[in-house]
Formats: structure tokens, C-alpha cells, sequence
């Protein structure tokens, strides 16, 4: 563990404006997050491996907190969630959304109360419920109509949950068609417009051991813009006036989900955090006065916005070609600690550190070591002319559906997880190894 006393080499805001508030260059060349030098990072724990600014963490927490102070703001932990993830947000008072019975189990386990966390999935399986209705999670929200038959069954006729209804707004949203899912074109949620939702609400009513707190909607992922989430406000609030008239029934939560639009290069747009409480807090109380009803509880469920830009993906340079007239420069990890890329197209800013590359800026490609043409990490961003094989690259906003979304493929092993903070590092999560691998493969 290493404490940086040297004086900082001045950086402009701007290389550095998608990395972590703590990233610092001690020397020409060399970066430092949470006060720890990147390239002692890969030194101590190896390449691939992630770092995780936990003094970023914590301030967007708080800055979540401050913007929206009474909201329920809830951790969307399928972004990345690991034990010490999870305490770090029971600290910053957070609740939790989940997506499975695993990642209630781990934050359960690790100490967050259940009662803060609310269960999501379009398709939850018999062991999810089970879970949720043993660890006494705090919200369920009902995605299809057969979970309302097959829920009540599980509370049992004394029992007692919380539920909310996840509803299709009609409001397309977000930065690529995979993560839009505010349209009745996905498989998320009940829509509003063939009259799936009500006849669902409805149904939920006439349970007596569901208590309908609230309705909940997910416009999608990578949202930049407000006005998206303004219209959603209008139309949830349109359904639960009319859930009012026609069954006499207040509903005292109001989910918006998140989809919190970060930036991944310097220049890109964000979505502005202080904008979007003012204006939906607004057109809250805006929309309930016009219809008569009672501002609800709002509720928010940033993930990628928290985690991602306190997170640094760090690779060692394994080789560097020309091919025609493209020069890819191939790193140690790739689609298996990062598929974004292939997914959804998304490109990164790598940037070597470890040493002063003075050489001329040329353009790259970084690609993964996997076999697949589509393992690209970065198209055409300029590096040292003169980078070669044991050069480090590190890669900012890297904290968020990373290794939350790594594989299995080419068994290279999933990376570890190194948190910084206040000049010293500790590792929250060990690299897979090959005993791990070989431990599950029972075939012989």
C-alpha cells in the first residue's frame, strides 16, 4: 500500500474529465487514482484488472442524495455489485434494486437490510420469489401478469408483500435499441396501451396479501436528456389518477428507474443530475395538482451513473501490427472482462500510463485477445507512435456492466476488483483462477 506525496504534474481538466475526481499525475506519464499509481496497481495485483475509486463512489452517492433529498434513491446493483459495493451504499443510506435471488443473497448476507431492497426481472424464477419472501425484501416489482397468480400463492393466504407494477410508458429513450426499454416493442413491463397494466393492477387489488404501493417505469440506459423522464412523470401520473377514479385507490410511490446517461470520452454529453431533480420534482407536483392527487414518493434507481465513472480498467499491451492501413494494438483482456463494445458499440479512451510517451500521437484500434473480430475495445484513438508490447493502457468509466456482465469464453478467468482510497489499495474481489474454473468442470 502506497501513500503519494509528490507534488502533482499539472493535466488539463479536459484529458481528465471522464476520470475519477481523485486521478492525479505525479509524474509526466504516470496517473494516480485514490492516491495510488495505476502502474504499481498492475504491478501488485497483474493485468487485466479493475480499480475502483471508493471516494468516487461515495460522492455520487451523496450528490444523488443532496439532488434528490426526498427521494428514495436505490442502487441498481446489476451495474456492479460485490460486498464491499453493497456496504458502501447501506453507509451512504442507498437502498438496493436487484435483479436476482444471487445478488439479494449477497447484499443479505454482506448486512443490507432487506427492507431497502426492492426485487426487479422480467421473468423471475420460483427460487427469486422464494428468496425475496424469506429474506423480507422490501418491494417486489410485478413484470407479467403470471407473477401476480404464482406471488400470492407464495406469501400464502396470511402473508403480507409489497408490490409495485412495472408499466410501459410508450416513451422511447436511451443510447442504443438494446437498452431502450420504455416502448411496447421489449420485453419489459406492462403496457398501458393495450390495457395490460390496469387489467394487472386490477388483478393485484383483489389480492389481499399484495399491497400495491406504486407504479414503476424503466425508460432505458445512457438517457442524456430530461425531457424524457418529464414525459414519463406526466403519463404515470395520468394512470395512477386514473387508478384513482376507478378504484378509489391513492398510490403513495412513484418509481422513475434510471438509465442516467454518463460520459465515456472527454466531449460526450452527461445527463445533468441537477437539472433532472429540479425538473422532475417540478413536473411532479405540477401533474398532481392538475389531477387532483397527492404528490407521491419518488424513487430513482441510479447504477452506471454511481459506479461507472469511478472505475479504471487497466490491460498490458500484448502486441502491436499494422494490417493494410490500420495499426490494432491488442491488450490482455477484451470481450470476456468487457462486452459492451460487441454489444452495444460503445468505444473507450485508453491512455498509456507507466511512462512519458513522448513519440507522435498516431491512431490505434485496441482489440481483445479473443477470438472474435469484434473484440475491439477502442476505434482510432491516438496513443504514442511508439507504444509496444508491455506498455500499460488504462481505461476510464470502467466501473459499471464490466465484470458485472464478464464470461467464461477463451477460459482466460475473470479479472479482480482493486479498491483505492486515500492512498492505499485493497483487493474487493480475487482473480478467477484456474483452480476455479477447473473446480466446476465435473465431466470425467
Amino acid at each position: 500500500m502506497t501513500t503519494v506525496h509528490e507534488p502533482a504534474v499539472a493535466t488539463t481538466v479536459d484529458e481528465l474529465s471522464v476520470w475519477p475526481a481523485s486521478t492525479t499525475e505525479p509524474h509526466q506519464g504516470e496517473l494516480a487514482v485514490g492516491g495510488v499509481p495505476l502502474a504499481e496497481i498492475a504491478d501488485r495485483f497483474g493485468t487485466p484488472a479493475y480499480v475502483l475509486d471508493e471516494g468516487e463512489v461515495r460522492e455520487r452517492c451523496r450528490t444523488y442524495r443532496h439532488a434528490f433529498p426526498e427521494a428514495d434513491v436505490l442502487y441498481a446493483a446489476k451495474a456492479f455489485l460485490c460486498r464491499a459495493m453493497a456496504h458502501w451504499m447501506d453507509e451512504e443510506g442507498l437502498g438496493l434494486d436487484v435483479c436476482s435471488a444471487g445478488e439479494l443473497e449477497l447484499a443479505v448476507t454482506t448486512g443490507f437490510p432487506p427492507d431497502r431492497i426492492v426485487l426487479h426481472g422480467n421473468a423471475k424464477s420460483p427460487h427469486d420469489l422464494e428468496t425475496a419472501l424469506r429474506l423480507g425484501v422490501g418491494r417486489i416489482v410485478i413484470d407479467s401478469p403470471s407473477e401476480i397468480a404464482r406471488l400470492a400463492a407464495a406469501v400464502g393466504p396470511d402473508g403480507h408483500q409489497k408490490v409495485m407494477v412495472r408499466v410501459v410508458p410508450g416513451i422511447s429513450a436511451g443510447g442504443h435499441e438494446k437498452i431502450r426499454t420504455g416502448t411496447d416493442d421489449q420485453k419489459f413491463g406492462l403496457s398501458v396501451s393495450d390495457g395490460y397494466a390496469q387489467h394487472a393492477i386490477a388483478r393485484i387489488l383483489d389480492q389481499p396479501q399484495l399491497e400495491l404501493t406504486g407504479l414503476h417505469c424503466h425508460l432505458g440506459s445512457q438517457i442524456t436528456s430530461v425531457e424524457p423522464y418529464l414525459a414519463a412523470v406526466r403519463r404515470m401520473v395520468d394512470l395512477m389518477a386514473r387508478l384513482r377514479e376507478q378504484y378509489g385507490v391513492t398510490l403513495p410511490e412513484l418509481d422513475l428507474g434510471g438509465g442516467h446517461g454518463i460520459a465515456y470520452r472527454p466531449g460526450e454529453p452527461a445527463l445533468d443530475l441537477t437539472a433532472l431533480a429540479r425538473k422532475v420534482r417540478a413536473e411532479l407536483i405540477q401533474a398532481c395538482a392538475a389531477t387532483g392527487l397527492t404528490v407521491p414518493r419518488l424513487i430513482i434507481e441510479p447504477g452506471r451513473a454511481i459506479a461507472g465513472p469511478a472505475g479504471v480498467a487497466l490491460y498490458h499491451v500484448l502486441a502491436v501490427k499494422r494490417t493494410g492501413d490500420r495499426i490494432f494494438v491488442a491488450v490482455d483482456g477484451g470481450m470476456s472482462d468487457n462486452p459492451r463494445p460487441a454489444l452495444y458499440g460503445v468505444r473507450y479512451a485508453p491512455r498509456l500510463v507507466g511512462r512519458h510517451g513522448g513519440a507522435e500521437p498516431i491512431a490505434v484500434t485496441v482489440v481483445g485477445r479473443h477470438c472474435e473480430a469484434g473484440d475491439v475495445l477502442a476505434t482510432d484513438v491516438e496513443l504514442p507512435s511508439d507504444i509496444r508490447p508491455g506498455d500499460l493502457l488504462a481505461v476510464p468509466v470502467a466501473g459499471a456492466y464490466h465484470l458485472s456482465m464478464a464470461s467464461g469464453y477463451n477460459l482466460v478467468g475473470r479479472p479482480p476488483v482493486v479498491a483505492v482510497d486515500g492512498g492505499h489499495a485493497r483487493l474487493l474481489v480475487r482473480r478467477e483462477s484456474m483452480d476455479d474454473i477447473r473446480s466446476r468442470d465435473v465431466g470425467l
